[in-house]
């Protein structure tokens, strides 16, 4: 289906079809979550709803404890994926080409910037355009997308829509035109219309189990847990100041003089014989407290995927590299998750780029551009002694080539880079022994 059958289907063909495609129930709903994991994100947390208490007569203002563990642990999720910058391998001539576009457009901070997004509010869009001569890439926020798929869950227009000092924007974009409307001065009108020559945004999204086309936020399996830990430590810490507030009981004959002089601190009282006085407080369990929050914790860690070890909560030294890959194996596994989409997204990035590319009359073989990959470099801790200690066996072994020490080497972030310096080295040191 394309867009002009699917506006005439859904949307009786009207021209200001897209007003309604995004007031849709669907759309809506959506954007009003990413809403709600950029206020909670900002600090807006259900702790802070907490009502005044009356406690003693008086008015108690309850403690409201934030913990922004939320935006340490996201963040940790796209450092550990994209710390280290992507290496384009394949055809020399293919990968300069584009190592050239990556660092103009400055593609490694705009794949920080879409990985962050996704797994902050589950889905986010990439449009690749030409800017004069130079390829570049606008990221579109999660909050103003409004991705159009047909029936089959094919991407068939793209709207970006927001508002500015009461002035909605609409910016259109099909597979051959993008049509940008605003409604200033009262009615919707056609401000702009330009070819499209990359086509349809990118879509990127992770996994989502009730649907293909969104995705779904990694905040949101950890945000009951937060709230939890926020009502326990908050409460927790309110009973500790009322509870250091004792009530004075004496057992036996009553005190004469009407009781313990106020002005008076430290002073002694004498009691008859059998008789005794005692200031009677309520107990605080901290040890219950603390079992509770170490499970919250570990919970909160676990689903996540963050290894304890890099959130200090857990005692390490002098481990193998074996050990190592434990301790941070469901980072890596979750790692690989998050390359999965953003693998696929880039690849659709460089087959818009190799078009955008043939309009300024650079084109590659298809054998040669097939060969274009990239290498994810996982930001996990490495005994690099060890390492190199094994490269170094195999190649006395004779059991390892040159550019796959390159590749495992910890030191190495441009495999077939270093492979041209080591050529020209090598041919250097031939010519001094001519010499």
């Amino acid at each position: 289906m394309n867009i002009e059958k699917y506006i005439n289907e859904y949307h009786e063909g009207r021209s200001d079809w897209f007003v309604e495609e995004v007031k849709s129930i669907h759309n809506q709903q959506r954007v009003n979550r990413i809403i709600d994991m950029k206020e909670y994100l900002s600090g807006k947390h259900a702790i802070l709803n907490r009502q005044v208490e009356e406690y003693n007569g008086k008015k108690f203002y309850p403690r409201k404890i934030v913990l922004q563990y939320a935006k340490t642990l996201l963040n940790y999720q796209t450092a550990y994926l994209l710390q280290h910058p992507i290496t384009l391998t394949g055809s020399e001539d293919v990968v300069h080409e584009y190592k050239s576009i990556h660092k103009q457009g400055k593609y490694d901070r705009l794949n920080f910037n879409l990985l962050d997004k996704v797994i902050k509010y589950g889905i986010v869009a990439e449009y690749v355009y030409l800017d004069g001569k130079q390829i570049k890439s606008k990221v579109i926020d999660p909050a103003d997308s409004y991705p159009v798929y047909d029936h089959e869950n094919n991407l068939i227009a793209f709207i970006e829509y927001y508002t500015v000092d009461g002035v909605d924007y609409y910016t259109v974009i099909k597979d051959d035109v993008v049509e940008k409307y605003d409604n200033r001065g009262g009615s919707l009108t056609l401000t702009g219309q330009y070819s499209n020559v990359s086509g349809l945004p990118i879509i990127y999204h992770s996994q989502n189990e009730l649907s293909d086309t969104d995705g779904k936020s990694e905040l949101e399996d950890i945000i009951s847990i937060l709230d939890s830990m926020e009502d326990l430590i908050s409460k927790y810490t309110d009973g500790f100041y009322k509870f250091m507030n004792p009530i004075p009981v004496a057992i036996g004959q009553q005190l004469k003089g009407g009781g313990l002089p106020t002005q008076v601190v430290g002073g002694g009282i004498n009691l008859d014989d059998g008789s005794d006085f005692k200031m009677v407080g309520n107990q605080l369990d901290s040890s219950t407290f603390e079992n509770i929050y170490k499970t919250l914790l570990q919970a909160l860690l676990d689903i996540s995927s963050t290894p304890a070890v890099s959130m200090n909560k857990t005692d390490i030294s002098n481990l193998s590299e074996v050990s190592i890959k434990l301790l941070f194996s469901l980072a890596s596994v979750k790692a690989g998750w998050n390359e999965m989409f953003m693998r696929e997204g880039i690849e659709q990035r460089h087959d818009k780029i190799r078009r955008l590319l043939s309009y300024r009359n650079i084109t590659f073989k298809d054998e040669d551009y097939d060969t274009l990959d990239m290498v994810f470099s996982y930001a996990m801790p490495s005994n690099n002694k060890e390492i190199i200690d094994n490269l170094k066996v195999l190649d006395d072994m004779e059991a390892i080539s040159l550019e796959s020490i390159l590749n495992h080497s910890p030191y190495t972030t441009d495999v077939q880079s270093e492979l041209l310096r080591l050529g020209d080295n090598k041919s250097i040191d031939q010519s001094d022994d001519e010499d």
